[in-house]
């Protein structure tokens, strides 16, 4: 029986936001990326959304919801004072123009060469599009990912290279997972941290990737 418990997807979006330095100006995918913002609060960052909104706080309390303020998941949001709504095209701009610091993505695969996969090969599955991932993708000045380590199958996300069609080529800078946090270097996944009671064995037992231990 395992001694670890993994993160759930709160628990994931609160590792990230950990690591996220004062001023930054962030882009938020849909899926648990959209949940970081809820848990940087002590600090200034600016939260960017490809709708148009630059200014995006934590999530709204259920009674207090204002209808036509979303993100590009179509998810309720909060604006922070001094917000801004722009255009679409000043928007896309933004995240095509190396103007963000950092965008977060979720995705199916990530490889150890930072290749991304985070749209979908089969109609059951979600995300049927590529959307503005791969616009985000190579316009930000790194990526992080967030997602589970492994599919509900048991297979590893974190691969040798990617089986699902490609977002981007070698962008990925960092994954957070609900096992542990992964830098991309030039030799592969170089293992940052692990939750509590996760072992090295365990971690790599559900890695197709080779792990790197600094």
């Amino acid at each position: 029986m395992a001694d670890f418990q993994p993160l759930d997807r709160d628990g994931i979006a609160a590792r990230i936001a950990r690591d996220i330095p004062e001023g930054w100006f962030v882009n938020l995918g849909i899926g648990i990326p959209t949940k970081v913002s809820d848990f940087v609060q002590d600090r200034e960052v600016i939260f960017h959304a490809e709708n148009g909104v630059i200014g995006i706080g934590p999530a709204p309390d259920p009674e207090n919801i204002n209808p036509y303020l979303v993100n590009a998941g179509v998810q309720h949001i909060t604006l922070i004072t001094g917000a801004a709504l722009v255009h679409h095209a000043d928007s896309f701009a933004i995240a095509r123009g190396g103007h963000l610091d950092l965008c977060v993505l979720g995705a199916f695969e990530v490889s150890e060469n930072g290749d991304i996969a985070n749209w979908a090969r089969s109609p059951d599955e979600p995300i049927k599009q590529v959307g503005g991932a791969m616009d985000l993708a190579v316009g930000a000045q790194r990526l992080w990912v967030a997602m589970e380590h492994t599919t509900k199958g048991g297979g590893s996300r974190i691969r040798t290279a990617c089986s699902y069609p490609l977002t981007a080529k070698g962008v990925v800078k960092r994954v957070y997972t609900d096992l542990a946090v992964l830098e991309v270097t030039p030799g592969g996944f170089a293992v940052l941290d692990m939750i509590p009671g996760m072992t090295r064995d365990a971690l790599q037992a559900r890695t197709e990737a080779t792990l790197i231990w600094p």
